[in-house]
């Protein structure tokens, strides 16, 4: 473990901005030496932002923060309507998105998120979602690549 650290950067609302947001996260987490968290983290944190460039618009903020075991990655955009995580949100075998979130809820150690309304924390209200993962992400393990059985 390399301590506490903490990033933020901003993602504008562009189609690329999942895959932009995948290598900052990848680079953060190779930067600190954390190479067990990459895969995971960097998808899902790809799946969160393609989640707010198709829903919100404007940017998205991202924060990769590790505080003691754990790696927490919030995305902060302007539309304050949350999504489904619970176990009835999973999308059936014939649609067309709602997949990235069940990515969220398999991998993430927890996850949630929380809207905020008008004039708290900016002027239009918004969202933040968020995810944790502890020393490796349950499905790719320290090796990387998904795991067995998974």
């Amino acid at each position: 473990m390399s301590g506490d650290w903490e990033y933020a950067f901003e993602m504008s609302d562009n189609p690329r901005a999942p895959r932009v947001a995948r290598r900052v996260v990848r680079l953060v987490l190779e930067e600190h030496g954390e190479t067990g968290l990459v895969d995971g983290a960097e998808l899902l944190a790809a799946e969160l932002i393609a989640n707010s460039y198709r829903y919100a618009k404007g940017p998205a903020h991202v924060r990769v923060k590790r505080i003691g075991a754990r790696l927490r990655v919030s995305v902060w955009d302007g539309n304050p309507e949350l999504p489904g995580f619970g176990a009835g949100a999973v999308p059936g075998p014939g649609a067309e998105a709602g997949r990235g979130l069940g990515l969220v809820r398999l991998c993430a150690e927890s996850f949630g998120g929380f809207a905020y309304g008008s004039g708290a924390l900016g002027s239009g209200g918004g969202k933040v979602m968020w995810f944790e993962l502890g020393e490796e992400c349950p499905l790719w393990g320290s090796a990387g690549g998904l795991a067995a059985g998974g």
